[in-house]
Formats: C-alpha cells, structure tokens, sequence
C-alpha cells in the first residue's frame, strides 16, 4: 500500500512538472516598432504583445521611461481569450529630438515571478535633409557700438514727425478699411465651411516656399484653416486650443483610425515648425497639405 502511495506521489509531482513546463513554454512576448528610421520629432508606433497560458499571474511591462525617447500616447491593454491561452496587446506612440541611433531596450513582462524580454530595437533618428542649393548665411562680425547721445534729439524728432504723419494716414484710411472689412466679412458667411475651407486652401498651395519664414507662415495659415473649419462645421471651440487639445477633442468624431492618426501627427509637425525650428522638406509640405484637406473631406461628410 506504501509503494502505491509513493507512486502516486511520484506521478503527481511528474504531471506538475510537466504543466509547468508546459505553461513555461507557452509564454511569448515581442516588441515590434513600426519604422526604424525617422526625423527628429516624428512618431513611432511600438507595439508591445504578450501570449500567456491561462490561470498565470502577469505584470505588464514597465513603460516609465525610455532613454532618448518620450511618451506620445500610451494606448490601453487589449486582451483576447482562445482555448490555447490569453494574448494582450498595447500600442505606443513615442517620438525623439536627439539625434543619432538609438535603442529601445527589451523590455521585461514578468510572469509567475519569472521575467521574460523583448528583444531590443535600434532606431535612427537624423535631421531632414541639407539642401546645398539653399543660400549660405555666415556668422556677421561683431559691430562696434556707438554713442548715440550726441544723435538723440534728431532721432526723437523723426520719430515724432513720422509717428504723427503714420497717426494721421491711419485715421484717415481706417474708416475705409472697416468698410472693407466688413464687406469681406459678408461675402466669407455667404460660403459654407467647406467652400471656404476649399478656397483658402486653393489660395495657400499657389504660395512658394522657399526659406524657413515662409515654411513657418504656411504651416501656421494650414493649420488656422483647419482649426476655423472645425470651429465651423462641428461647432467645436477650438481657435484658441493647442493643437493637443484639439486632437483631444476629434477624438469623438468618427474619423477613420489610419486617418486620425494621420492628422494628429500633421498637427504635431505644424507645432514643431513653429515652435521647434523643425524644417519639412517640400515632399512632407504637399503630404500634410494632401492630408488636412482629405480630412476636412471626411469631417465634412459627418452629420452633426
């Protein structure tokens, strides 16, 4: 009877190890990233997966910080359930603004106190593109500064005589200019939202870009046109929003996913022209044109 109990034990403590080493095996985790070479300031979407067997404890992988990169959007956890186990899904928007090549570590996913990695992922992140047609600006000499106390008082009186000449030729031309104001005025409400957006975007693609200013001023006159048909169309208060919160807010308008991600990474690129010296080559400048007025196509579409 003894020897019966051991075997029993036996075959127990063999079936448990074999599950165990079952499930062991059945664990996989990856981390894939959609395009391993980008501009300083565009995204990259990581995509981090996990398949587990059923009735394991998890712990997702750690997402504080990654070296050299910042968090964009941290999507939700996705799960599914299949008779072979359980899979969980998270996508991640990351972007950098150094640049060089870089690597996202593996990341660790612990399962019954047993860590497994992600292998890691080298990502090149480099400036647009030199022009070498471009003009050259070299660095000025230093200029020697001269005591203007001697020219004070014939400065101050041109200031005063032009000042009061630009006074005068401003009041005299601001009742026209009101009139004329207004008249535009009324011929723009005349339009529907999307024939002025059409319009004014038909007047900014005939406009050259050839220096940083003028990349500047286009792609803040791109995204006003966008924010002012918005504001239109879908009665949003938008026009004095960043452009964060105005993705934030086109979040419950029913655009395409493939879209929508389109456009928020058209309006991150519009914040960085502005704000960050961030130069788009002439191939990016038609893409983000092409994509606000395809997206104002489908806002337009959208009954409200």
């Amino acid at each position: 009877m003894i020897r019966i109990l051991k075997y029993i034990v036996w075959i127990l403590v063999l079936l448990c190890n074999v599950l165990y080493i079952s499930a062991q095996t059945q664990v996989s985790v990856t981390a894939t990233a959609n395009r391993k070479q980008i501009l300083i300031g565009e995204q990259i979407q990581l995509t981090l997966e996990a398949k587990l067997p059923l009735g394991v404890d998890m712990s997702w992988f750690p997402l504080d910080s990654i070296p050299h990169f910042d968090f964009v959007e941290k999507g939700k956890i996705d799960s599914s359930v299949t008779e072979d186990g359980k899979t969980f899904r998270q996508d991640v928007l990351i972007t950098s603004f150094d640049s060089g090549t870089f690597v996202i570590p593996s990341l660790p996913l612990t399962v019954n106190n047993q860590k497994y990695l992600t292998d890691s992922i080298p990502i090149d992140v480099s400036y647009s593109k030199f022009n070498p047609n471009q003009d050259y600006h070299d660095i000025k000499d230093i200029l020697e500064v001269q005591n203007p106390s001697v020219q004070y008082a014939i400065w101050v009186v041109i200031a005063i005589t032009v000042l009061s000449l630009a006074l005068f030729i401003y009041f005299i031309r601001k009742k026209k200019k009101i009139v004329e104001i207004k008249k535009e005025e009324e011929i723009v409400s005349k339009l529907s939202p999307y024939e002025e957006a059409m319009l004014a975007l038909n007047e900014l693609k005939k406009q050259d870009i050839t220096d940083r200013y003028q990349v500047k001023l286009y792609y803040t006159q791109l995204n006003d046109i966008f924010k002012k048909f918005v504001f239109r169309k879908l009665q949003i208060a938008i026009l004095s929003k960043t452009n964060d919160e105005l993705i934030m807010q086109l979040r419950s308008v029913d655009i395409p996913r493939e879209r929508f991600s389109q456009l928020s990474q058209t309006l991150r690129i519009s914040d960085f022209v502005k704000f960050a010296k961030y130069t788009p080559d002439q191939t990016d400048n038609e893409d983000n044109f092409n994509i606000i007025r395809s997206s104002i196509d489908i806002i337009n579409e959208i009954e409200r």
